[in-house]
C-alpha cells in the first residue's frame, strides 16, 4: 500500500500505477506543501463519492482542486483577467484561490452545484507536479486531519486501511503550514485565511 520515492526523482513506475488507481475512481495518498491529502479522480462518480464517505458525509462540503496550470484550471474554474495577473506570479504557491465554478466542475460536484464555486492549488511540489503530469489532469484533493504535528505513512497506512488504495511517501518533507485562501468568485479579491502563502 505504501510506495516510497525519491522526491527530487519519482520513480514513473509508481505514478503510472496511482494514474490507473485513479481513473478507475479509487483513492491514493501524498503529501504536499500543507499536508498529507487525499486525493480522487473529480470526474469518477465512484471516486468522488468514496472521497466524501471517507471525509465527511455531507456533500456541501468543499474539496480543493490541484492543477498543473492555468490552462488546466480553466477547465475547472473561470479565471478573470484581474486574477490572472494577480496571482500568476504567485504560483505554484501556498494558496488556495476560490473561482466561480464552470459547468463542467458543476456537474461533478454537488458542493459546486450549490454555490457554484470552486478551490484551486497550483501546488510548489515536485512530487505533485509530476503526478499531475503523468495524469494530464486535474485531481480532488483534501487535507487528512491529525492531531499529531508529525504524522507518518504507517501511521496513514493503519488509519485508513481498506479505504485508499496508495499512500506515496517521499521520506523526508516539512509541511509549510496552512494555505493562504483568496476568493475571486465574486468578481473582486477578498482574503479568507492568512496563512503560508505571502499576502498581495
Amino acid at each position: 500500500m505504501i510506495e516510497y520515492i525519491i522526491p527530487q526523482n519519482p520513480d514513473d513506475r509508481i505514478l503510472k500505477k496511482a494514474c490507473e488507481l485513479l481513473n478507475n475512481g479509487k483513492i491514493i495518498v501524498a503529501p504536499t506543501d500543507t499536508s498529507w491529502v487525499m486525493l480522487s479522480n473529480p470526474f469518477h462518480k465512484g471516486g468522488v463519492e468514496k472521497l466524501y464517505k471517507i471525509k465527511c458525509e455531507d456533500k456541501s462540503h468543499h474539496f480543493s482542486v490541484l492543477c498543473l496550470d492555468f490552462s488546466m484550471a480553466s477547465e475547472l474554474a473561470m479565471i478573470p483577467d484581474f486574477a490572472f495577473k494577480k496571482i500568476r506570479g504567485k504560483i505554484p504557491g501556498h494558496y488556495t484561490f476560490i473561482f466561480e465554478a464552470t459547468k463542467k466542475m458543476t456537474k461533478a460536484l454537488k458542493a459546486s452545484k450549490t454555490d457554484r464555486q470552486i478551490g484551486v492549488r497550483f501546488v510548489p511540489s515536485l512530487l505533485i507536479e509530476r503526478l499531475l503530469e503523468a495524469y494530464e489532469g486535474p485531481l480532488l484533493s483534501t487535507n487528512i486531519d491529525s492531531k499529531d504535528e508529525e504524522v507518518y505513512s504507517f501511521q496513514l497506512e493503519e488509519e485508513l486501511r481498506g479505504k485508499v488504495e496508495m499512500i506515496i511517501d517521499p521520506g523526508e518533507y516539512e509541511f509549510s503550514g496552512y494555505s493562504t485562501i483568496y476568493d475571486f468568485s465574486n468578481g473582486s479579491m477578498e482574503l479568507i485565511r492568512a496563512g503560508a502563502g505571502d499576502l498581495f
